[in-house]
C-alpha cells in the first residue's frame, strides 16, 4: 500500500513538474478588455451581420436613384419589317426602298444600335415602407452589435474571475498539502515511538494523496480558466495567464436597479418590430399604382461602333397590378402575422429580462448572506484546526478527528473563495442586466 501511495504521488509530482515548466504570462482584465476587442471572432461575426444589414438598407437607394443601362447591338436580317425599320432608323432611306418589290424581298440589311437607357422611379411607396424597414433592421443590428460587446465584457469578468478562484484554489491546496506533508512527518515519528498504530500513519498518508490529486485537479482548473480567457481573446497559443490581482470582495452600489427599454438588446427587438410593421405597410401599398420615367438616347449605322443617326425618347408610366392571383392579399397577411408575433416577442423579452433582473438581485442577496456566513464558518474551522494540530502534536487528539479538521479547513477555505466570486458574479450579472 506504501510502494503505491509513492508511486502515485511520484505520477503526480512529475506531471505537475510539466505543467508548471509551461510559459506563464501575467495579464490584469483591461488588457483582456482591449484584446477582445480587437480579436474576438463574435465581435467580428456580428459586424459583418450589421454589414449584411447595411449593404440590405443601400439596396434601397434604388426608390430614389435612377437606372442607367448602356448597349451595343448589331443584327443581319432580310426581315421586311426589320429592314426598312434599321433604314429608317440609320436615316438612310431612299424613294427607291418605297418599291414593293424591295419592301418585300428586302435585300440583306446591317444594323448597329448603341442605346442609353435611363429608368427614374417617382411614386414607389411600397418602396419607401421597405427602405424604412432596411433602415430599422440596419439599426437593429448595430444595437445588438453593441449587446454582444456588453456580453462580452460580463464574460471577461466572469472568465476573469473564474481564473483568480483557480488561482486561489491552487494557493488553498498548496497549504493544505504542506500542512498535510508535516503531519505525515508527526504521524511517522509518533509511530516510530510507539504513540500511534500504522493504521493511523496510513490514513495520514492517504489524505496527503488526496490533497496532491485535488491541486492536480486545481491546477489544471487554471489552465482550462486560461484556455478560456484565449479563446475569449482569439488567441491559439494557449499559453498560462496568471491574473495581476487577487480575488477579493468587490462591492458596488446597486440600489433601485431596473431594466430599461433603451437597453440595447431591447431597443434592437423594438427597431425588430418596426421593420416588420413597415414590411406589413409595404406590402399593402403594393396596391396602389406605381409611376416612373423613362428615356433612352439611341445611335444607329451600318458599320461597327458608328454612329451617323441618332434620337432620345422620353416618357413616363402609370403601372398598377390589380390582381396578381391572390398572392399580394396572401403576402400583406402573413406580414401582418410577422407583425403581430414581433410584439408579442417584444413583450415577452421585456417581462422576462425583468424576471431575470428579479432572479439576479435575489442571487446578489443570497450570495452577500452567504459570504458572510462563510467567513465566520472559516474562521470557526481555523481555530478547530489549529487546536486540534496543538492537541495532536501532544498526543492529546485522535488523529482520524485531526484529519477532518483539516479537510474542513481546506474545504472553508475554498468555499470561502467560491462565496466571493459567487458574489462578484452576481453584481456584473446585475450590472449586465441593468447596463443602458
Amino acid at each position: 500500500m506504501k510502494n503505491i501511495l509513492k508511486s502515485i504521488s511520484i505520477l503526480v509530482l512529475l506531471f505537475s513538474i510539466k505543467i508548471e515548466a509551461q510559459e506563464i504570462i501575467s495579464i490584469d482584465k483591461f488588457e483582456v478588455l482591449s484584446k477582445i476587442t480587437e480579436r474576438n471572432l463574435s465581435l467580428k461575426i456580428s459586424a459583418e451581420e450589421f454589414n449584411k444589414a447595411q449593404a440590405d438598407y443601400r439596396q434601397t437607394n434604388a426608390i430614389f436613384l435612377p437606372n442607367i443601362t448602356a448597349s451595343h447591338t448589331g443584327i443581319s436580317t432580310t426581315n421586311p419589317l426589320m429592314a426598312f425599320g434599321s433604314k429608317l432608323n440609320q436615316g438612310i432611306l431612299t424613294q427607291a426602298d418605297f418599291n414593293p418589290a424591295l419592301l418585300n424581298n428586302p435585300t440583306q440589311t446591317q444594323n448597329f444600335a448603341t442605346i442609353i437607357k435611363v429608368e427614374q422611379p417617382l411614386v414607389n411607396l411600397d418602396g419607401v415602407y421597405q427602405r424604412k424597414a432596411a433602415k430599422s433592421k440596419m439599426e437593429a443590428m448595430s444595437l445588438q452589435t453593441q449587446r454582444t460587446e456588453d456580453y462580452l465584457i460580463f464574460e471577461v469578468e466572469n472568465a476573469y474571475m473564474q481564473l483568480q478562484l483557480a488561482y486561489k484554489a491552487v494557493d488553498v491546496l498548496e497549504k493544505a498539502l504542506e500542512a498535510a506533508n508535516a503531519n505525515k512527518k508527526l504521524a511517522e515519528n509518533s509511530f516510530k515511538q510507539g504513540y500511534l498504530q500504522r493504521a493511523d500513519v496510513l490514513n495520514v498518508e492517504v489524505r496527503v494523496t488526496e490533497v496532491q490529486n485535488q491541486l492536480q485537479q486545481a491546477k489544471s482548473n487554471v489552465q482550462n480558466a486560461s484556455n478560456y480567457l484565449s479563446f475569449l481573446m482569439n488567441d491559439d497559443t494557449y499559453v498560462q495567464y496568471k491574473p495581476s490581482d487577487d480575488l477579493s470582495v468587490n462591492v458596488t452600489s446597486m440600489d433601485e436597479v431596473s431594466i430599461s427599454e433603451n437597453r440595447s438588446d431591447i431597443k434592437a427587438m423594438q427597431l425588430s418590430t418596426e421593420a416588420y410593421a413597415d414590411m406589413n405597410k409595404a406590402d399593402k401599398m403594393a396596391f396602389l399604382p406605381r409611376l416612373n420615367a423613362f428615356g433612352s438616347y439611341e445611335l444607329y449605322d451600318n458599320k461597327i461602333f458608328q454612329a451617323d443617326a441618332s434620337g432620345y425618347l422620353v416618357g413616363a408610366q402609370l403601372s398598377w397590378d390589380i390582381f396578381q392571383g391572390s398572392k399580394r392579399f396572401g403576402k400583406a397577411q402573413k406580414s401582418k402575422a410577422e407583425f403581430e408575433k414581433s410584439k408579442f416577442e417584444y413583450s415577452q423579452y421585456v417581462s422576462k429580462s425583468k424576471l431575470e433582473l428579479n432572479k439576479a438581485k435575489r442571487m446578489l442577496i443570497d450570495a452577500e448572506n452567504k459570504l458572510n456566513l462563510s467567513k465566520l464558518a472559516l474562521a470557526q474551522s481555523d481555530e478547530s484546526l489549529r487546536i486540534r494540530t496543538n492537541r495532536f502534536k501532544e498526543g492529546l487528539e485522535k488523529t482520524a478527528d485531526l484529519l477532518t479538521a483539516e479537510t474542513q479547513f481546506a474545504q472553508k477555505q475554498l468555499e470561502y473563495y467560491q462565496t466571493i466570486f459567487e458574489y462578484n458574479y452576481s453584481q456584473a450579472y446585475l450590472k449586465f442586466l441593468t447596463k443602458q
